[in-house]
């Protein structure tokens, strides 16, 4: 690129459109593999944001987080590999869908090659789901895919704009067909090898949705409850008073269980109790998980309440008395336990109930039978929500299918801790996050979910002689069928007309978790298994940068598939950005209504400024954020003006920047510059970007202030040694300072690189201390007191209410020997900024201007 001119007036605004332009035409974040090698390559597995709706601020935040670290690293010489995905999968984008274009999805529908959505662009906030027209799967599907192709579309114009140095032919859609296909190979692999299998068992479930949730989905909430007390019959005739939440779940009582330790209640292990309204009899157990402290101290247990049920149900080997149905309903059959006539008339009161329904019913039962001790007790309690849900989960029996985690297999676990131990954190006490998930799983990983728009489970099922389903014998695509729809293609060996026929086939319905296919991002983006020679090159990738709240779930969950398929860590470093928060220090979110959209400040203050405030803060550090007075953002469009300013004023002077440097204060001022440059290389190495950046920008902030004052007299005086010194030293200087800028306020470093340098800054090389060296070593010790010693002229004419421009007849500069015999080298630079006709130095206990006249009139 020829080298521009330099702008009368430079200025940041319009900066973004001209060099994203010509970065995208020249080819300059282009990942080259003809000249990679492993050993060169830092590859990056990009967090894919998810496509439904807009970005935040949030995004913003850590994204330029993952650039700073790319852009250093392409200057320190790698070859980058920097892909970019998009998430666009999953119940978001399904919601996101039901409201933009008032539809739902009814997979009992035919497809209408001529449907046209009821309206674009709604919000859905006015309509219930009752009122959003019913569509097919596949019209509905085609809408998903429409949507998140705008979407994306927006996604990238915003990425463009804050200047991220993706290589933008590296990008994948979760739901494209390569994803696809690569998402079924991994899963068949999974099957293959006995590390995924299908299972009927407790599931949390979201009754709004319809939608079983894994356990990394949750999220407590607290809400208002009562405790109810209510007693059960022992054989004698006398009774025990347990104390429960879940009165409705009485039905689905299957025991008592206290801690074994508790005196009150040794003697009744091993006996039996009936439960009042159904008489049915039911254990009284042991179990540790009881608190004897809660309550009555025995608790009943119910098929089921909530998580410790599952884990007494399954331990104490239990008998399943479900009665929760998928709509979140008492279902209709009663469970066989409930022999009396009593006890199924009291059942049908509750049959068909919501939960809220059907606890009010029971509560009068109770009350008529005298078997609620007292009035209920309110409290408040932390109960399990579906994270995008707004109802309380239930927890169903449902077929559904697993891949094993480690949590019943203590190979596993340990293989997931060693890696966890081997990966580099940033920052470190992240680690402890990770370990403390992954020896908190209690079950293994659910994947199914009952959706539309997701990867669907490469699998059918025979059907048998009259017709039913043999789930014990999964049929299993085939590679070569790869991507596949069961619900629409037939199975291997079968014909499309068996579909539903005794002794045919029937397809699974179900799709992946998003997180089955985000956690397969490293073999998405490096083309596992499509395109050998690129993953071999990529992975194990360099660096994950992501969120620290999806440690357990995107982190976890792509460190487990890395194991099960590869037996390794897919990365070597992981980077946890903070959160954002508002001036109260609330974690900015959409459900708390206090997101800002980036759009517009990217508008307002330019992608530079931005971008300073988000390099501004460490990595696992939040971050608070107040748009009404966004001051890091002033700042930085201060700094990236000032870099453009500064840099016209350095190239204003004639003169060549490879000319001999030979006055002492050039060569302090660039010894300095050396130290700079290895501090903030050696904070980039120990991805510490907020370190590198106020290193730099603090010796920035002195150079223009103090040195450029300091030697601008001598760089625009005559041609001749000292000046040539000068000119050399700034112009060396500037070249450096925007390299070291360059990966936190790119467009401004750009432009001015461009008034003087051939090519891009950004791909220029990383400074280092070796190019600022002197024939002749400079003490950094001298421009910091020349610094001070002009900061004392300038207070003492201020302080005689003098215009800095006034000429001065003397000044005497006192302090130690060795500050004052330092001091001189940098003598005739001070009297010329200073406009003093002598300047004297004496010894003095510290650094100070101990003396200063002024000239007169005539003298000046």
């Amino acid at each position: 690129m020829p080298i521009a001119s330099v702008p009368d007036k430079p200025a940041l605004e319009g900066l973004e459109a001209k060099w994203g332009g010509s970065w995208e035409e020249a080819g300059t974040y282009r990942f080259d593999r003809s000249s990679s090698t492993r050993e060169n390559i830092y590859s990056i597995d990009t967090p894919p944001p998810t496509a439904s709706g807009s970005l935040h601020i949030g995004h913003v935040f850590s994204y330029t987080h993952t650039d700073v670290i790319a852009r250093f690293q392409r200057m320190r010489g790698k070859s980058v590999f920097y892909p970019m995905g998009w998430d666009d999968n999953g119940l978001p984008t399904e919601r996101r869908v039901q409201n933009y274009y008032g539809v739902r999805c009814d997979p009992s529908l035919h497809y209408s090659p001529d449907f046209v959505a009821p309206f674009e662009g709604g919000d859905g906030k006015s309509t219930k789901a009752a009122d959003q027209l019913p569509i097919s799967r596949r019209n509905f599907i085609e809408l998903c895919e429409r949507l998140t192709i705008e979407d994306e579309k927006q996604f990238e114009a915003l990425w463009r704009t804050l200047g991220l140095s993706v290589d933008w032919t590296q990008t994948y859609r979760t739901i494209g067909p390569d994803s696809l296909v690569t998402s079924q190979s991994a899963f068949l692999g999974n099957v293959e090898r006995g590390e995924a299998y299908q299972a009927m068992a407790p599931t949390l479930w979201d009754v709004t949705f319809r939608t079983a949730v894994a356990q990394a989905e949750l999220e407590d909430k607290e809400v208002p409850a009562a405790y109810h007390r209510v007693s059960f019959l022992k054989p004698d005739g006398s009774t025990i008073e347990i104390e429960t939440t879940r009165p409705e779940l009485l039905p689905a009582c299957v025991a008592l269980v206290a801690h074994p330790d508790d005196e009150r209640y040794k003697h009744l292990f091993g006996t039996s109790v009936r439960t009042p309204l159904f008489d049915v009899e039911v254990p009284v157990l042991a179990h540790h998980l009881a608190q004897k402290d809660k309550g009555s101290g025995i608790a009943m247990i119910c098929t089921f309440g909530d998580v410790t049920d599952v884990v007494w149900w399954r331990e104490l080997d239990l008998p399943n008395r479900a009665i929760m149905g998928f709509d979140g309903r008492i279902i209709a059959e009663v469970p066989e336990a409930i022999v009396s006539e009593a006890g199924q008339a009291a059942y049908a009161q509750l049959a068909g109930k919501t939960v809220f329904s059907a606890k009010q019913a029971v509560v009068e039962l109770l009350r008529a039978s005298g078997d609620l001790i007292g009035e209920p007790r309110p409290i408040v309690h932390a109960v399990k929500f579906f994270e995008k849900g707004d109802k309380p989960l239930e927890i169903v029996s449902t077929r559904q299918w697993y891949i094993r985690n480690g949590a019943r297999d203590e190979k596993l676990r340990a293989r997931l801790l060693s890696h966890g131990n081997d990966l580099e954190w940033h920052p470190e006490f992240m680690r402890v996050r990770y370990e403390n998930w992954v020896n908190g799983l209690t079950g293994d990983w659910l994947i199914s979910r009952q959706r539309f728009f997701g990867v669907p489970l490469p699998v059918w099922y025979p059907l048998d002689a009259d017709a039913n389903p043999v789930f014990d014998a999964p049929i299993l695509a085939t590679r070569e069928m790869l991507p596949v729809d069961p619900s629409s293609e037939a199975a291997p060996g079968y014909a499309a007309d068996q579909r539903g026929q005794a002794g045919g086939f029937v397809g699974e319905v179900d799709v992946m978790d998003t997180w089955a296919t985000s956690s397969l991002t490293p073999q998405l983006a490096g083309g596992w298994e499509r395109d050998p020679e690129l993953f071999d090159l990529v992975y194990p990738f360099s660096l994950r940068p992501q969120g620290q709240d999806i440690i357990r779930t995107w982190l976890f969950s792509t460190l487990l598939r890395s194991e099960l398929e590869h037996g390794m860590s897919p990365w070597k470093h992981a980077a946890l950005s903070g959160f954002i928060v508002d001036p109260d220090r609330k974690k900015m979110s959409k459900s708390k209504g206090n997101v800002v959209t980036p759009a517009g400040m990217l508008e307002q203050h330019g992608s530079d400024a931005v971008r300073y405030w988000a390099a501004s803060s460490r990595l696992g550090t939040d971050a608070a954020f107040d748009p009404m007075n966004p001051t890091q953002i002033k700042i930085g469009r201060r700094l990236a003006i000032k870099i453009l300013n500064a840099s016209k004023f350095i190239l204003s002077f004639e003169g060549a920047a490879d000319a001999p440097v030979t006055e002492p204060i050039d060569r302090s001022m660039l010894a300095g510059l050396a130290a700079v440059v290895t501090q903030s290389s050696t904070a980039f190495d120990n991805y510490d970007h907020a370190r590198a950046l106020e290193t730099s920008e603090s010796f920035f902030w002195t150079f223009c202030d103090d040195y450029l004052e300091l030697v601008k007299e001598r760089a625009y005086g005559e041609t001749g040694p000292a000046q040539a010194s000068a000119v050399a030293a700034l112009r060396t200087a500037l070249s450096t300072l925007l390299r070291l800028f360059a990966p936190f306020v790119p467009f401004a470093t750009e432009e001015a690189w461009s008034w003087s340098n051939d090519g891009s800054v950004h791909r220029a090389s990383w400074p280092t201390a070796d190019e600022l060296a002197t024939p002749e070593a400079g003490d950094p010790a001298l421009l910091d007191l020349a610094s001070r010693a002009l900061t004392g002229i300038r207070r003492a004419k201020t302080d005689a209410k003098a215009s800095q421009k006034t000429a001065v007849s003397s000044a005497v500069i006192s302090g130690i020997a060795s500050h004052v015999g330092l001091l001189t080298q940098a003598a005739a630079d001070l009297q010329a900024v200073g406009r003093i006709a002598e300047l004297t130095f004496v010894e003095g206990s510290e650094l100070a201007v101990t003396s200063i006249v002024l000239a007169t009139v005539s003298e000046s």
